[in-house]
């Protein structure tokens, strides 16, 4: 299993053909499970400010090949291929969610030495989501300066919402998530587990290929990682 995620700006008008046309398991060969949102920067305000234009899709599949050929002839990849997108190998998982190999590592260490990617995924408990969105601004103002921190975004459609973030090395990421225990990420990992959410999971990757441009770059450009 392999996972990928894309970022592109569509503008305003097109975000809908990607937001509610995505990709269905039965229609895509390989494919095992996507979803589709609009993007948000990352920051310490409770209330999420989408960026209306740019939208993001996160998809678990069989195999690289199966991501080519979504890559090859679908719509949605159509509309997405103006942006960026990597390619994921999962390290570690915890939770559950649709799609996700049940036999990826649960333990908190972690043998890679080169750049990281972490997804957050969750179903909202809408009833939650003041409470939620609360607790979520308080770990985000930390990420947003944490030592290390590559690129990273919200991804949202409610109930789906999502965080995805780019790291040097999984020393930072690890540094950030777990050893600073007076801040506010493990609060939010608390939480999560705390019935914010109908299935959540937290899974850390291997970025092992790197294609295309945002505002101008390759998010991953500046690591070892040959990007282009």
């Amino acid at each position: 299993m392999i996972a990928s995620v894309h970022v592109a700006d569509v503008g305003a008008r097109r975000a809908p053909e990607v937001l509610f046309k995505a990709p269905k398991p039965k229609a895509v060969a390989g494919l095992r499970h996507a979803n589709a949102g609009l993007t948000a920067p990352l920051s310490r305000r409770v209330l999420p400010s989408p960026s209306f234009g740019r939208v993001g899709l996160v998809a678990f599949w069989d195999d690289g090949e199966a991501l080519d050929r979504f890559l090859a002839d679908h719509p949605v990849a159509e509309r997405l291929a103006g942006g960026w997108h990597v390619r994921l190998e999962p390290l570690r998982a915890f939770g559950s969610w649709p799609g996700l190999s049940d036999g990826i590592p649960t333990a908190r260490v972690v043998d890679h030495d080169g750049p990281a990617a972490v997804l957050t995924l969750g179903r909202l408990r809408l009833t939650q989501a003041v409470r939620f969105f609360r607790t979520s601004a308080k770990a985000e103002g930390e990420v947003v300066d944490a030592p290390g921190l590559t690129w990273a975004t919200g991804l949202a459609r409610p109930p789906f919402v999502s965080t995805c973030s780019l790291w040097e090395s999984s020393d930072a990421l690890s540094a950030y998530a777990y050893e600073h225990r007076d801040q506010a990420h493990p609060a939010a990992i608390a939480a999560d587990r705390a019935k914010f959410h109908r299935q959540s999971a937290f899974i850390r990757f291997r970025p092992y290929q790197s294609e295309g441009h945002l505002d101008g770059k390759n998010p991953l450009a500046g690591t070892w990682l040959s990007a282009t």
